[in-house]
């Protein structure tokens, strides 16, 4: 078996991903070779989105999500529309059926080149968020920071999409709100025993949100499309806006758009966005050793 697999450095609305293909190989990307990734300068990431071959009949692929510390992720949006964006470039193909821990996901890219993925049903039970208390009602629970009598932050809507989110509704700029200071703090609340992503998200109308996401393992990310989703539920669940939302991911630079639609019909949860290529190389899985490629494609040509 070779030591190294090809990958590449990819994004989904600024969220940094590397794609890994890891098909044919019995072995997995490694928590070490994780966090040395991270630690270059050029392979930073939010995600490492590992391909592997099918578990199951009738998919296209296994896909193993690991945070940037190296632990196991069990959802991520953005990532999984840079890997579509890879295996339609591979095989021309343009829907595929995709299972995480979290699921199996249906995916498909568009003709003009957004991808939208079926994020599955949102999470409501504090049991299944996970909570470390019980609520009746997750859509505004008891949680605040700051002063008792004044809170910076409070009440915020809960769910997991996943993996567990909460989302705080601010009335102003959530880039004013010094989230860097408050993020790990939220994320570790003995409220979330399995942890949570924590985003700020600002109604600006009956049909847009602009969000703003700490995330779990992960930090101050430029985009989450997990959170964004979680945003485009909890808003529409406490009657912000309707079932059909652009949210504007404020940190992502230049600030983008998702598209998300919680579907009546059967309550499944439509995420559409962007997926860029950046560069490709190869990478030990175990140690994490990289390489970038010396001639490289233009395009979205990825494995």
């Amino acid at each position: 078996m070779n030591t190294t697999v090809e990958f590449a450095k990819m994004n989904g609305l600024g969220n940094k991903i590397l794609v890994v293909d890891m098909r044919g190989r019995t072995d997995r990307v490694t928590p070490q070779a994780a966090i040395a990734l991270n630690a270059h300068p050029e392979t930073r990431f939010d995600q490492i989105m590992a391909i592997h071959d099918p578990k199951a009949q009738g998919t296209d692929a296994w896909i193993d999500i690991l945070n940037s510390d190296g632990s196991k992720a069990q959802a991520c949006g953005n990532g999984t529309r840079c890997v579509v964006q890879a295996l339609a470039s591979e095989t021309g193909r343009r829907a595929f059926i995709l299972q995480t821990v979290a699921g199996v996901l249906n995916a498909e890219e568009h003709a003009d080149g957004t991808i939208s993925v079926d994020m599955g049903t949102p999470v409501f039970e504090w049991s299944r968020i996970p909570l470390s208390e019980e609520f009746y009602d997750t859509s505004r629970i008891e949680l605040q920071i700051g002063p008792i009598d004044d809170p910076i932050l409070h009440s915020p809507s809960v769910m997991s999409m996943g993996n567990p989110h909460a989302i705080f509704w601010v009335d102003r700029d959530v880039m004013s709100f010094d989230l860097e200071r408050f993020g790990p703090l939220l994320e570790n609340h003995p409220m979330f025993p399995e942890r949570a992503n924590i985003t700020l998200a600002q109604v600006t109308s009956p049909s847009s949100l602009t969000t703003r996401t700490w995330e779990r393992s992960a930090g101050l990310t430029l985009a989450c499309g997990s959170a964004a989703c979680s945003a485009a539920v909890s808003a529409a669940r406490t009657g912000r806006t309707g079932r059909t939302v652009a949210i504007t991911v404020a940190s992502a630079t230049p600030p983008g758009i998702l598209s998300i639609e919680w579907r009546e019909r059967d309550d499944h949860v439509i995420m559409t966005g962007p997926a860029e290529w950046e560069w490709s190389g190869t990478v030990d899985p175990t140690t994490g050793l990289w390489s970038r490629d010396q001639t490289e494609v233009t395009g979205s040509r990825v494995l």
